[in-house]
């Protein structure tokens, strides 16, 4: 019997940033498929992200204070700026297609946003069962298999911005916007990898 209980709410924190993170990989999602309502859906992305950074300041606070972590507190931290690195990457890639005044999306944006719902739905799943080792393997198996997809998408789209059928401008801009969504995605697989050293050792 513990005299001193290891606090459990990082959990409960972990699971809300994994949620904002999801909140935020579906609404890039809509953005790119209703650019119409970009002003919204980029505020609203904003929002989440702001959300993000409240509770990972709560979870390094929380680790100021608290004498027995659930697990080892420099993997607290390095999960916590992980999962927040994605939603920073998923602003970032919103905040571009404010600042480029994107009206007119390339289907590619939407196919490559679309692996990256399907990388977050993965990522909150292994952060609710990061205590179960075989729930974190099967998530970080999928997510592996997520980014190659995501990898192919974003090579292929890379390849037509260059084929000459754009000008210069056009290039620039979609090249970085498929660079912030395929650093996300890049990133969501990170995610896995610190939950799977998290298991190793607490399993």
């Amino acid at each position: 019997m513990r005299l001193i209980p290891r606090d459990e709410q990082f959990y409960e924190l972990f699971t809300q940033l994994a949620e904002r993170l999801s909140l935020a990989a579906r609404l890039l999602n809509q953005l790119f498929r209703e650019p119409e309502r970009r002003a919204e859906h980029v505020q609203a992305i904003k929002s989440a992200e702001h959300e993000a950074d409240e509770i990972t300041r709560e979870i390094i606070d929380r680790l100021d204070r608290t004498f027995i972590t659930p697990f080892d507190r420099e993997d607290i931290h390095q999960l916590a700026s992980a999962l927040d690195e994605v939603v920073d990457l998923l602003d970032g890639a919103a905040r571009r297609v404010e600042i480029f005044r994107i009206t007119t999306v390339h289907q590619a944006a939407v196919t490559l946003s679309d692996v990256m719902v399907r990388a977050a739905v993965q990522v909150e799943a292994a952060v609710r069962g990061m205590k179960d080792p075989k729930v974190v393997g099967l998530k970080a198996q999928e997510l592996k298999k997520l980014e190659e997809e995501g990898d192919a998408i974003y090579h292929e789209s890379m390849g037509a911005l260059f084929d000459g059928a754009l000008d210069a401008i056009e290039v620039i801009k979609w090249k970085e916007l498929y660079d912030k969504v395929e650093d996300a995605l890049d990133q969501a697989e990170d995610v896995a990898n610190v939950l799977q050293s998290i298991a190793l050792k607490n399993g």
